[in-house]
């Protein structure tokens, strides 16, 4: 059973810090890039940051550059995000996602979200 669940999610003050984890089971971790999106009441779910299987090249959105970072351990099947210097627009449900694109097989899996608020 493919499972995907975050942690770390809470409320914090602007300026502050919070990092999530999500942590995967039911698949091969090493095999899929993992994603971490967000969902703001009201607008469309944005992709934050991204890091491919093995590590290495990471890519972000440009509202969340030299603020976030997105980090994976394979050894423990888990990715992270540390988010710094937090405004209230980052708050939003941020998502975990394994996704796969190799010839013809696809698949994405979600976890279930953690709500972050940053509010004064």
């Amino acid at each position: 059973q493919v499972q995907l669940v975050e942690s770390g999610g809470g409320g914090v003050q602007p300026g502050g810090s919070l990092r999530l984890s999500c942590a995967a089971s039911g698949f091969t971790f090493s095999w899929y890039s993992m994603r971490w999106y967000r969902q703001a009441p009201g607008k469309e779910r944005e992709l934050v940051a991204d890091i491919p299987s093995t590590g290495g090249s990471t890519n972000y959105a440009d509202s969340v550059k030299g603020r976030f970072t997105i980090s994976r351990d394979n050894t423990k099947n888990a990715v992270y995000l540390q988010m710094n210097s937090l405004k209230p627009e980052d708050t939003a449900v941020y998502y975990c996602n394994a996704h796969i694109l190799l010839l013809s097989f696809h698949r994405d899996y979600w976890g279930q979200g953690t709500q972050v608020t940053v509010s004064s």
